[in-house]
């Protein structure tokens, strides 16, 4: 059940429920700088950093479910309230990529090697 987060009553959900959406056809868009990108990342993400996201809107559906992570879901907290605010179907990740981690999800460089977050 998707929520609301407490920072600006966007939808939100927890890195669990994220996992099963994304199984089921979500897009999970990774907003970190390319530094924590490189560093690691989830290995179905597509990385569109903060600082290029309005250039980058060509790229969604505006009607998919589309999940936003950063490294602990202030930033992408952010985007999703100005998504939402422009019709997209957009949802934090609540927790970002530190919560992703503790829940199982995947964390890897783009060599497929075992990454980090930082």
């Amino acid at each position: 059940m998707v929520t609301t987060s407490p920072q600006q009553q966007v939808p939100a959900i927890p890195a669990d429920q994220a996992l099963e959406m994304i199984d089921g056809g979500a897009v999970l868009i990774d907003i970190r700088e390319l530094n924590e990108w490189q560093a690691g990342h989830a290995p179905m993400a597509v990385h569109i950093p903060m600082s290029a996201l309005g250039s980058g809107l060509s790229q969604l559906d505006k009607n998919a479910p589309t999940i936003f992570i950063c490294r602990s879901g202030r930033r992408s907290d952010s985007a999703v309230a100005a998504l939402v605010g422009a019709g997209y179907n957009a949802i934090n990740l609540l927790g970002g990529m530190q919560a992703w981690q503790q829940a199982g999800g995947s964390v890897v460089r783009d060599d497929s090697t075992p990454g980090m977050v930082i």
